[in-house]
C-alpha cells in the first residue's frame, strides 16, 4: 500500500484527501443501463448527485436511489445519502415529476412518463420465463413485450404483472395450455385424452401453409408463428355402408362424456323410434359451408362400444359454398320431429373400429377429417 506524505505544515495534500475519500457509483439513465461514475463525497446531497452525474444544473433533475429490495427512493437536491456501502446505485434523469406504477403488486416512482416492456422488466426483476401484463379495468389486459412501450400520463397508478409463460395448442379441438415452448406430439396426443396408439394419421396445420404430415415422435415448436391446430385422422377411412348392428342397452363411455365436456359441447342423449342418438348441439364446422355450425347427430349402437358407430348426421342438411355436391349423404334419421341427413362415411379394412380403443372420440375426429375433406383441407 502507498504511503501518503504529508507537506512541511503536517497538512495532507488537497488531492491526496480527494483520493482518500473518492467513491465509485453506478448511475443509469432512463434504459436503465449503468455507468460508474466517481464522486468525492462519501455523503452527498441530491444535487452532488447529479451534478457527479453531468449534469450542469440539477433543476429538472430526478435522483432515484436504488434500494436493496429493489425499490427506488426519491433523493432530494438538499437530502443526503451515505455511500459507506460496497454497491451503491442510483438512476438519476431529467424529469419534471415522478409516474407512479407497481410491478407483482411493488411499488416504484418512474421518472419519464414512457416506460418500454423491456425496462419493466429489468425495474421489476422479471425473469424471461414470464409475460408483463398490463393491468386494465374496463378492457382485457394488455401483454406488453420487451419492445412494446406504455404511457404512464394516465390518471391513477398504473398496474402490472407477471405471469408465466404459457403456450397454447389446440389437439382435435381441445385446447392445451403449456408451459414449455416445445412438445412431442405423442405427449400432446396424451395430455389431450387421445390414444396415441390408435394408429392416427397426425397434420399439423400451421397458417398460409399446406398441412403438414407429422409422426408420434415429431417434436412442435410452439414459437413457430401460425401454428394452429394438431389434426386426427384414423387411417383408412372409406365410403360405405354400415354392417347391421343388433339391439341393445344404450350407454356412453366415461372417456367419451370427459371428452365432449372438454371441447365445451353441448350434448345431448335421446332416443327415437328406438334409434339412440347422441345430439351435438353448435357443431363448428370449417370454412367452405354454407353455415359455420350445425347441429350433429350420431346414433350409437345398443351394444357400443362393441358395434362401431357409423358415420353421422347433420342438420340442416350441409352445403358446400362451391355449390358442389356432397357424395353419400343419403342417410336418414328422425330427430325431434326433423330429418337429420346422414353421412355414409365407415371405415376401411386397414383400420377396422376396435372395441377397445375406438369411441365417440375418435368417431368426432373422423367426422372432423370427413367435414374438412369436403373443403379442401
Amino acid at each position: 500500500m502507498q504511503a501518503t506524505t504529508s507537506t512541511g505544515d503536517g497538512r495532507i495534500p488537497a488531492e491526496d484527501v480527494g483520493a482518500a475519500i473518492r467513491h465509485t457509483i453506478d448511475v443509469a439513465d432512463q434504459t436503465l443501463t449503468y455507468r460508474q461514475v466517481s464522486i468525492d463525497d462519501l455523503t452527498p446531497t441530491g444535487a452532488q448527485l447529479a451534478i457527479a452525474a453531468g449534469f450542469k444544473s440539477v433543476e429538472g433533475v430526478s435522483v432515484l436511489q436504488v434500494l436493496a429490495t429493489g425499490d427506488l427512493e426519491d433523493v432530494r437536491p438538499n437530502e443526503t445519502v451515505d455511500l459507506h456501502s460496497e454497491v451503491v446505485r442510483f438512476v438519476i434523469v431529467e424529469s419534471d415529476r415522478a409516474y407512479r406504477l407497481t410491478i407483482d403488486d411493488q411499488r416504484f416512482d418512474w421518472p419519464c412518463r414512457i416506460v418500454s416492456g423491456g425496462l419493466l422488466r429489468k425495474l421489476g426483476q422479471v425473469s424471461a420465463d414470464k409475460v408483463i401484463y398490463f393491468e386494465r379495468q374496463d378492457q382485457p389486459d394488455r401483454q406488453v413485450d420487451d419492445q412494446d412501450l406504455v404511457d404512464l400520463d394516465a390518471a391513477g397508478v398504473e398496474s402490472f404483472v407477471s405471469r408465466k409463460l404459457v403456450w397454447k395448442l389446440n389437439v382435435q379441438g381441445v385446447v392445451l395450455e403449456l408451459f414449455a415452448p416445445t412438445i412431442v406430439v405423442r405427449e400432446a396426443l396424451v395430455e389431450a385424452g387421445f390414444n396415441p396408439d390408435q394408429g392416427w394419421q397426425i397434420f399439423l396445420k400451421i397458417e398460409g401453409q399446406q398441412k403438414l404430415s407429422v409422426e408420434l415422435t415429431t417434436v412442435i415448436d410452439l414459437r413457430t408463428p401460425g401454428i394452429e391446430k394438431l389434426r386426427l385422422t384414423p387411417k383408412d377411412v372409406n365410403n360405405g355402408e354400415a354392417p347391421a348392428v343388433p339391439c341393445r342397452t344404450f350407454a356412453l363411455l366415461d372417456i367419451d362424456e370427459a371428452h365432449l365436456n372438454r371441447l365445451g359441447l353441448k350434448w345431448e342423449t335421446l332416443v327415437e323410434a328406438e334409434r339412440r342418438w347422441l345430439l351435438l348441439h353448435d357443431y363448428p364446422l370449417p370454412a367452405g359451408y354454407t353455415v359455420a355450425r350445425t347441429s350433429m347427430a350420431l346414433e350409437i349402437p345398443p351394444t357400443y362400444p362393441g358395434a362401431q358407430i357409423y358415420g353421422f348426421y347433420a342438420y340442416p342438411p350441409l352445403a358446400l359454398a362451391s355449390g358442389c355436391a356432397i357424395a353419400s349423404t343419403q342417410l336418414r334419421g328422425v330427430l325431434q320431429g326433423v330429418e337429420y341427413h346422414g353421412w355414409s362415411r365407415n371405415r376401411g379394412p386397414g383400420a377396422p373400429w376396435s372395441p377397445a380403443t375406438d369411441n365417440v372420440v375418435t368417431q368426432l375426429a373422423m367426422v372432423d377429417a370427413a367435414l374438412a375433406k369436403e373443403v379442401g383441407e
